[in-house]
């Protein structure tokens, strides 16, 4: 039933607020395949708080680990999406969400999809994208995730359409900027990340050493929050 309610959910923020939401921007480019992955366990359960980690692939692989460390502290719930935050949908996925379940803490990311988008369209669209959750989600706990670096940058920045690591630091800038004057913590996920290749499983992802580490530092910044009157 659930499943069931989160999708009628999802059907009428398309009807009520899509439209209205993809008129604002341009159409957000697509890549070769999208996906979205949503995990909300123990969903009939209300002895303990939810924590709800937003991001991609990297917040995905973390997510277990995140999960086992906050065992008996908190239920942690996931929303991955690979779509940039220009993309009308993934402002839906956020509220399909949101609108199901009360959060204390949310801890999230979006950066490193969207690279057919350039930094400014990226620091235009920001703002849009944190409205919806401080409005879907006004009494939860907020602390954002920078984006990891690549196991190599390529060096050359005039293909726009790819990703490097110095576009990588724009984005981070850029978003450090919005979260200073909303007093968002921010959790620094890139620096402990930089100068190990060993952490990496391909140019983007973690192998288990970096997954804990990362999963180490989420899981005690949450806590902490979780902890907070």
């Amino acid at each position: 039933m659930k499943f069931i309610s989160l999708l009628l959910s999802l059907l009428a923020i398309f009807i009520f607020s899509g439209k209205s939401r993809a008129d604002d921007y341009p159409p957000a480019a697509k890549e070769s395949i999208e996906w979205c992955d949503i995990w909300i366990s123990h969903a009939n359960e209300t002895n303990l708080p939810r924590v709800l980690l937003i991001g991609d692939s990297i917040t995905r692989a973390y997510y277990p680990a995140v999960e086992k460390k906050l065992a008996g502290k908190a239920y942690v719930a996931r929303l991955s999406s690979s779509a940039f935050i220009s993309d009308p949908v993934l402002l839906m996925q956020i509220r399909m969400v949101l609108s199901q379940y009360k959060f204390e803490v949310i801890h999230f990311n979006n950066g490193m999809h969207g690279w057919q988008h350039s930094e400014r369209e990226y620091e235009q669209v920001f703002p849009e994208y944190l409205k919806t959750i401080r409005e879907c989600a006004p009494n939860a706990k907020l602390i954002w995730a920078n984006t990891t670096p690549l196991k190599v940058s390529p060096t050359s920045s005039e293909n726009f359409t790819i990703a490097t690591d110095a576009r990588i630091v724009q984005r981070n800038a850029i978003t450090a900027k919005f979260m200073q004057a909303q007093g968002i913590p921010v959790e620094d996920l890139n620096t402990p990340m930089q100068g190990h290749p060993e952490y990496h499983v391909d140019n983007v992802h973690f192998n288990s050493r970096g997954i804990s580490i990362q999963a180490d530092r989420v899981a005690a910044d949450v806590e902490k929050l979780l902890r907070q009157p």
